[in-house]
């Protein structure tokens, strides 16, 4: 517990059996995280063993893969299962640092933001940090025409290191969601839809061989899915279109 609050982190995997136990002994070590929810998206080479080795660590697998987002969705639901009060995503390919856990848990825990963002843009060395060129310009480019539509004021969007309150899962429609990575940017879409309020800490960069990351292609899928979706919020905003993921507050 922290500050009377079960923090749960959430580890949405596919084959990452090469840094999973390094991750999962940085997330534990920070003191704070009572629990680990690990769902393996049918890996090939052993995740959701070495997963079944960790300590308080809870494994699910999906018998065939289900996307970045259905996985995150089982993540989800199983941490409100467990009664979790704050949610942490982390990557258990060791992309994003477990240092920040605690200082994000906090900011939760006190009752300042239902949501907290990992940026790696914040500080200004994303590029320093090895993110490649074309990914740093399509981050900023999308991120100017996210926060003109949804009228936002983030440094990202696109950042997989995020914290949520147990409010903000239980109010979003999760199941209206892409499967794929564009998930993510929809969660965002809702979040700022319902009035939460969203923080952000600055997140150091670290691209290497054993990181997850969607080519150029799928990229360039996600970019335009991300488009669409700060479009339609904008047209539900002006009442000129209706959505299941932006429903009318009664």
């Amino acid at each position: 517990m922290y500050q009377g609050k079960k923090v749960v982190v959430v580890m949405p995997a596919y084959n990452a059996a090469q840094t999973l136990q390094k991750t999962h002994d940085e997330v534990m070590a920070q003191g704070v995280v009572d629990s680990v929810i690990l769902v393996d998206d049918a890996s090939s080479d052993g995740t959701a063993d070495i997963a079944r080795t960790l300590k308080h660590t809870s494994v699910f697998r999906h018998e065939r893969n289900k996307g970045y987002g259905g996985n995150q969705k089982t993540c989800y639901r199983l941490a409100l299962d467990e009664g979790a009060d704050i949610v942490i995503m982390v990557h258990p390919d060791y992309q994003y640092t477990p240092l920040l856990i605690p200082a994000m848990a906090s900011i939760i825990a006190n009752g300042l933001y239902h949501c907290v963002l990992g940026s790696r843009i914040l500080g200004g060395h994303a590029l320093g940090g090895g993110m490649p060129a074309w990914k740093y310009l399509a981050n900023r480019v999308l991120t100017l025409a996210e926060n003109v539509l949804l009228g936002a004021k983030l440094s990202e969007y696109h950042t997989g290191y995020r914290a949520f309150s147990r409010e903000i899962i239980e109010t979003l429609a999760l199941d209206r969601n892409s499967d794929d990575f564009v998930f993510d940017n929809q969660m965002l879409a809702q979040i700022v839809w319902h009035g939460f309020t969203i923080a952000e800490v600055t997140c150091p960069t670290k691209y290497f061989a054993e990181a997850s990351s969607i080519n150029f292609r799928r990229s360039m899928t996600y970019g335009f899915g991300c488009l669409h979706t700060a479009l339609t919020f904008r047209l539900c905003k002006m009442g000129l279109m209706s959505h299941p993921r932006f429903p009318r507050r009664p």
